[in-house]
């Protein structure tokens, strides 16, 4: 069995030319980013509801960005929050902080204020970009629990609209929009002050290949997100990979994602896009298929990237079934799975063979295993791991011994592309993180089998995880916060299928209730406990359904058994 994982046999899957093992240079993100930004400059980098700015353009906005953070004595190494929806000031921003050299942290706009504190202080935020709505409702509440954030910018999601529809959408209400006010021991700016009052220096910070390059957000077991360090070579490693992987080519192709910039999944996308002078049609609100359909329309892109939940979507919308998709090259689908007859549907509409499943985490920059582009796709599957990496399936139990072919266990992976650890959390890196055969290899912590071509199907994720949406729910970590309520004295969180979100899940929690809370009426208690979510959790994470219960199952060992709950 051993011998069968060393011969890697999903290598004879690959597309013809493709090799195992390609050539990664010791080179930064940053390196082939500024290639992007200067290779083609008056082709469009993003389309923006009715906006398109240039690549010329996008060089100098960002070299002003990157002079405002130099300028505030932001240097080299900090970390730069970025807390917007998919809208051209989060490409800006995010090219002027690779400019100076400093890490950027995606944050979640639907973050609530304690889960937004947690993440500026634990990645040592210094400047946050973000919607004047989000710093109205959110950053004022915690202003004095932020000690280390000093810098802070805000934008509106009109500021790069063309006027008439800015105007009209003020007029109708329709953009959110909040009052910014002074914070005492923070400078506060609009982003567009930023883009008038600061030069275009075009000097560029030095960075190394082992420098952070990211730090992304993502849950875990201890119940609070855990800061995912990628260096400027993971990231460099990845878009290495995919690019080689998909045939990119600089400054041919028109992207288009529906996943946040605050995603890995999203932020990569975006920046494999500016990486290769590709355009991309910026998606500010995913669930707008009519606004999607129009850029399809007009701008006809080859690369599209989004969860099977958002393809569903646009697959009922009938507008949708009516445009060419004769320039599409693939539809990228992750995050969660594309059940077999949604992706059938779907290229009846798209082309067949144009659906392309892959598997990855944040810890892996994210993309682990790609079905081929042009080879054999196995529906169903999350395809064949992508060049230079490598992949075993391993008992769950004992996380060492191999599995039969076909036979599920823990997903563990090795590559030029797996982080560097968790951020300040050195016990959870080295948990994650673990020595076989004298190399080093990520513990997923996912459950999949592979077949004897070596094309690898998810089984379960992560023990703890739902996916809802798209996003990740650790149930731990809402856990965590009910613990929190008077009223719950066990709990545990559990997932069930959403018939109307198929590969989405609804979020339940099973409740054993303290004695004092045990004669109160059930309903007025149920909904107290969801205005107690709503308050303290984002949006998606809320549960949908909540079941009182007499007592939690429990396994022999004391653990709560989850699958006896299921």
């Amino acid at each position: 069995m051993k011998k069968a994982y060393d011969d890697r046999p999903w290598l004879k899957a690959y597309d013809p030319g493709l090799p195992p093992d390609i050539d990664i240079p010791a080179k930064t993100y940053t390196d082939t980013l500024l290639e992007g930004l200067t290779t083609a400059p008056d082709r469009a980098a993003m389309h923006f509801m009715g906006t398109t700015l240039t690549y010329r353009q996008l060089d100098e906005m960002s070299c002003r960005f990157a002079t405002f953070l130099t300028t505030n004595g932001i240097k080299p190494g900090d970390v730069v929050g970025l807390s917007l929806p998919n809208i051209p000031q989060f490409l800006i921003a995010f090219c002027g902080t690779m400019r100076a050299g400093c890490t950027v942290t995606g944050v979640s706009p639907l973050l609530t204020p304690k889960e937004l504190a947690h993440q500026i202080n634990d990645s040592g935020c210094r400047v946050l970009v973000t919607l004047d709505a989000i710093f109205e409702r959110v950053l004022t509440k915690i202003e004095n629990q932020v000690p280390g954030l000093s810098h802070v910018v805000t934008t509106s999601i009109g500021d790069y609209l063309p006027a008439i529809k800015r105007i009209l959408g003020k007029l109708l209400k329709k953009l959110p929009s909040g009052k910014v006010t002074p914070i005492a021991g923070k400078t506060i700016m609009l982003f567009k002050q930023v883009m008038t009052q600061y030069s275009p220096d075009r000097s560029t910070a030095v960075v190394t290949p082992d420098d952070i390059c990211l730090i992304q957000y993502t849950g875990g077991t201890t119940g609070l997100p855990k800061g995912v360090e990628l260096t400027q070579h993971n990231i460099f490693s990845n878009l290495t990979q995919v690019k080689k992987w998909t045939d990119f080519e600089m400054a041919q192709d028109v992207l288009c994602s529906g996943f946040p910039f605050f995603h890995l999944a999203g932020l990569m996308f975006g920046m494999t896009a500016m990486a290769t002078a590709s355009t991309q049609c910026l998606i500010p609100d995913p669930r707008n298929t009519k606004n999607i359909c129009s850029e399809i329309r007009t701008h006809a892109p080859s690369i599209y990237a989004n969860v099977p939940t958002l393809y569903q979507m646009l697959l009922e919308d009938p507008v949708f079934k009516k445009l060419d998709f004769t320039p599409a090259k693939i539809f990228v689908s992750g995050a969660a799975p594309f059940a077999v007859e949604s992706i059938r549907a779907f290229e009846a509409v798209v082309g067949q063979g144009k659906v392309v499943e892959l598997y990855g985490m944040t810890e892996t920059s994210p993309v682990i295993t790609c079905n081929p582009v042009e080879g054999n796709k196995k529906i169903g599957s999350v395809g064949v791991p992508v060049s230079n990496t490598h992949v075993r399936i391993v008992n769950v139990e004992n996380g060492t011994d191999l599995m039969p072919v076909g036979e599920p266990g823990e997903i563990i992976v090795r590559g030029p592309q797996v982080m560097k650890g968790y951020h300040n959390k050195p016990e959870e890196t080295d948990h994650a993180m673990r020595e076989h055969d004298d190399k080093t290899w990520l513990h997923t912590g996912d459950v999949a089998r592979m077949d004897e071509d070596g094309y690898f199907y998810i089984m379960d994720r992560s023990k703890d995880m739902l996916i809802v949406g798209g996003y990740k729910v650790f149930s731990r970590e809402v856990e965590e916060t009910l613990y929190q309520h008077e009223a719950v004295e066990f709990c545990a969180i559990i997932g069930l299928s959403d018939p109307k979100r198929p590969g989405s899940e609804i979020v339940k929690a099973v409740i054993q209730l303290s004695k004092d809370a045990q004669n109160q009426d059930a309903d007025t208690l149920k909904e107290n406990i969801k205005t107690y979510c709503r308050e303290n959790m984002a949006p998606y994470k809320v549960p949908k359904i909540i079941e009182f219960i007499d007592a939690i199952p429990l396994t022999a060992v004391g653990k709560v058994d989850k699958k006896a709950l299921r």
